[in-house]
């Protein structure tokens, strides 16, 4: 499977990241880090909903009782749509030279989330949970870039990305208690491919990874290893997937152009792009924070 994905938004963010999928309200999520933006995308007209923050955002995911909980530099908020903030949870105060990254919820609607330095230190990131009353569990630490999750319910399993390691790991999972187990590595990137970043898993258990500096997001089957599938993204930096659409059958795609010289950019000019590609795969709904 070799598929092209097109472009949705020429959003030209500096660092797009983040997709979630909102089914109840149709509309697909996603932010640019560097923009300090959250992106709300209808998914029928592709009006599209700005807020911007006075520090970086990392991920949205809707919240049970409505809004959002997202990730900004420093800790995890309550955002409503009336630009209301409310702080849940401080993080890593002590490193004020780490900022949160990619985020996400388990189907108990706990809301797992990763730090990364801002310094470029090796291992200097965590990995977290945090449970719907707010207790917030250090769950991994020595991370250098915590990025993709992603949880397969019916065998016990959580797929983890730490982008500097170039693998994909996976850890049983004990969804009733929300704590992993048996860190072990399922895929490793080739040379050239780029760094993993952003992940998905689809409704079969195979799972979706977008490459940074790889121009793809990759299928891959996590019980053999084995790469099974490919879309080209006309960007350099891929950062993020999620199926979305009405069948959860189109997978939407984030990018980035941070960092690009003006001569990238000229070959590359989409680059900051929301993308789309028509998969004949369908996906897992996203869980909601149950807080």
């Amino acid at each position: 499977m070799n598929i092209q994905a097109e472009l949705v938004l020429n959003a030209q963010a500096e660092l797009g990241e983040g997709a979630h999928w909102d089914p109840e309200a149709g509309t697909l999520l996603w932010v640019n880090i560097e923009g300090k933006q959250l992106r709300i995308v209808n998914s029928r007209t592709l009006n599209e909903k700005i807020y911007s923050f006075t520090q970086m955002i990392s991920a949205a995911v809707p919240s049970v009782g409505g809004g959002w909980v997202v990730a900004l530099q420093d800790g995890i908020y309550k955002f409503q749509e009336d630009g209301s903030l409310k702080l849940l949870a401080e993080v890593e105060t002590e490193l004020p030279g780490n900022r949160l990254n990619d985020a996400k919820c388990d189907s108990k609607g706990r809301l797992w989330f990763g730090s990364m330095s801002m310094e470029d230190k090796r291992d200097a990131g965590s990995l977290y949970v945090m449970e719907p009353e707010g207790e917030v569990r250090k769950v991994l630490s020595g991370i250098g870039i915590s990025n993709g999750m992603a949880w397969d319910d019916s065998r016990g399993l959580m797929y983890y990305i730490d982008t500097l390691t170039r693998r994909v790991d996976v850890m049983d999972y004990d969804l009733q208690n929300g704590t992993v187990t048996g860190r072990r590595t399922v895929v490793e990137f080739p040379e050239g491919a780029g760094g993993p970043d952003g992940m998905t898993i689809d409704s079969e258990g195979m799972i979706w990874v977008a490459h940074w500096n790889g121009s793809c997001v990759s299928r891959w089957n996590p019980h053999t290893g084995e790469q099974i599938g490919k879309i080209e993204v006309p960007a350099p930096f891929v950062t993020s997937c999620v199926f979305g659409g009405e069948h959860l059958d189109e997978l939407y795609i984030t990018t980035a152009r941070v960092g690009m010289s003006a001569e990238e950019l000229q070959r590359w000019p989409l680059a900051g792009g929301l993308f789309k590609a028509d998969t004949g795969v369908k996906g897992v709904k996203g869980n909601r924070f149950a807080g």
